[in-house]
């Protein structure tokens, strides 16, 4: 909720920016505001990646996925994140988002999302993301019918199929009991 007026503003002035390609990077720029600090007044651990679905917002709009995806009742989940921390934004500091594609697979859409400020990276994430309808995942054939093909030399790293599988929980319709052991 503490992000709904600003994603729903961001919606409205993406619209309106130059628009490119689901498959190209965006670049979003922002202001840290109170709203995004802690007690150590700065950016919240937490709230980067709150912060990082403007940016991913920002490319779905701007490319015209978002609007389509809308349309046929698709909603964006994040499956997985990891993220890596280099330096602290402060209170007021201008800084952009950055948001590409680096790949997708059977099961998901990945994203490498970075915090830039000053032409230096501050935090780099890499973001699992499924695309669902009523409750089901949006097969990858339809979500390339309506996202377009990829450029060629976008594949997915291999690194990239060990995190998920190291970080993965078992599937909604599996149990997964809890149990420290």
């Amino acid at each position: 909720m503490h992000l709904l007026f600003r994603t729903l503003l961001l919606l409205f002035t993406s619209s309106r920016r130059p628009p490119l390609t689901v498959w190209e990077s965006s670049s979003l720029p922002l202001r840290v505001l109170p709203t995004d600090i802690d007690i150590a007044m700065h950016v919240n651990n937490g709230m980067y990646l709150s912060l990082m679905d403007l940016g991913r917002f920002d490319l779905m709009t701007r490319s015209g996925v978002w609007k389509r995806m809308r349309r046929r009742g698709w909603g964006p989940v994040v499956a997985a994140e990891t993220i890596a921390f280099r330096k602290s934004l402060q209170l007021w500091q201008q800084y952009t988002i950055e948001t590409r594609i680096i790949g997708l697979d059977a099961k998901a859409i990945y994203f490498e999302q970075r915090m830039v400020a000053d032409g230096e990276i501050y935090a780099r994430a890499h973001i699992a993301t499924r695309l669902v309808h009523k409750g089901r995942p949006v097969s990858q054939e339809d979500i390339l019918r309506e996202f377009g093909q990829p450029s060629a030399d976008l594949v997915l790293p291999d690194w990239v199929h060990e995190w998920r599988a190291s970080s993965a929980l078992p599937g909604s319709r599996t149990p997964a009991p809890h149990a420290w052991g």
